[in-house]
């Protein structure tokens, strides 16, 4: 039964954390999801939280969910804003969309303090 079941695999689509201007002049740092395929994906879901360790104790924050329509093909789309104090800890991403009318899904993860400028 399992071994019927064809699960595609995820290609050309990203997360990226990137450091920026907010309106204010502030630098701020935003989440994207880049979709570098040929084609648009739709019905995209992006659940995303953190944890790890901070000070000897186990940190995990909420779990967020966010969903964006469409995101067409070569461009991207701005997911949420992460705080600094949350690069010390595995900041995870799960990411489904639909190509064709074929469900995909990937997890993307953000080890500690890997995110840099």
């Amino acid at each position: 039964m399992k071994k019927d079941i064809k699960i595609p695999e995820v290609k050309d689509i990203a997360m990226a954390v990137v450091r920026e201007k907010n309106d204010l002049g502030e630098k701020v740092w935003n989440v994207y999801l880049l979709n570098l395929k040929d084609e648009e994906i739709y019905g995209v879901l992006v659940s995303s939280k953190g944890y790890g360790e901070k000070d000897g104790e186990k940190v995990k924050t909420s779990i967020l969910r966010h969903f964006l329509d469409r995101v067409p093909a070569k461009s991207y789309a701005k997911v949420e804003p992460i705080m600094e104090n949350l690069f010390g800890l595995n900041n995870e991403f799960c990411v489904s969309f639909y190509v064709k009318g074929i469900i995909h899904d990937k997890k993307y993860i953000f080890l500690p303090e890997t995110i840099q400028e």
